[in-house]
């Protein structure tokens, strides 16, 4: 367990890490600039082909246009937020893992959770998720649905499920490299990038045999897709609570199989350095 001086150090890094992150766009506010616009043109430039599509076919598997913008935006706020939250690290652990940085964890004097907030980018890693909100308001207006009072604490918690999935699956399989470092060094970004590139195809039109592979071994379907369903109220009551409760099982295994592979690691330590230190 976390104890309270552990979790205000938590906080304290977090602020410590945004200050950084916002003097280094505040430096040189001209190229920074340069650099934000070109990650928002990119963003929007990805899901603008499926929304294009949408448009000129009127819908895509059932789903109005402003269903599929809808989707797109919530993926965005998904990864955008992830991004900017752990985009270097806390998303990514068997590249800290195979690169035998986790061994330079053990003598700081802080938990492990502590010191996975370095790299957090709050402000220039924000395109994404800026645009995601934007898409989102954008597909609201255009909707034509009555959304109750509580909807917007809805839509938070299948977001809040959403990323807990990603990072579970994430952490899930990153436990394989501290069995093999060398081979599973970069696995966590062949999970993140692939569910970045899967959520973004509408699923309702989809056969059984692909989507629900989406739904359950690679639940890439629910960083998007489904929470659109429910959110849109498109599905029967008891499929509302499939995603959290998919979350709090992928939350426990990963931290389950994470434990025991870090068990092992302990044990037997990295095999990547030779004798005078270089990294094989």
């Amino acid at each position: 367990m976390v104890d309270k001086v552990s979790l205000k150090r938590y906080f304290k890094l977090l602020g410590i890490y945004a200050r950084m992150d916002l003097a280094s766009l505040m430096r040189d506010g001209k190229f920074m600039a340069i650099v934000m616009a070109a990650d928002l043109v990119s963003n929007l430039s990805a899901v603008s082909g499926i929304f294009f599509l949408a448009w000129k076919f009127g819908g895509i598997g059932g789903m109005e246009r402003f269903e599929v913008l809808f989707m797109l935006a919530y993926g965005n706020i998904v990864m955008g937020f992830l991004n900017m939250m752990g985009g270097c690290n806390a998303l990514f652990p068997s590249r800290i893992i195979g690169r035998g940085q986790w061994e330079h964890m053990f003598i700081m004097p802080l938990p492990y959770g502590v010191q996975l907030t370095v790299g957090i980018f709050p402000f220039t890693c924000s395109g994404t998720f800026i645009s995601g909100i934007v898409l989102l308001i954008a597909a609201l207006c255009n909707l034509k649905v009555h959304l109750p009072w509580w909807w917007p604490l809805l839509l938070i918690l299948q977001l809040a499920a959403s990323m807990v999935i990603v990072v579970s699956l994430s952490y899930l399989l990153s436990s394989l490299a501290f069995y093999a470092p060398v081979q599973c060094e970069e696995i966590s970004s062949t999970v993140i990038y692939g569910i970045e590139q899967t959520m973004t195809f509408p699923l309702s039109g989809m056969p059984g045999y692909v989507k629900y592979p989406l739904l359950t071994l690679f639940p890439a379907g629910l960083t998007a897709w489904f929470p659109t369903m429910i959110l849109l109220g498109k599905t029967a009551v008891f499929e509302n609570i499939y995603p959290a409760v998919f979350a709090l099982l992928a939350a426990f295994t990963a931290a389950h199989f994470f434990k025991k592979g870090f068990r092992y690691y302990v044990k037997k330590g990295i095999n990547r350095y030779e004798s005078g230190g270089h990294r094989s």
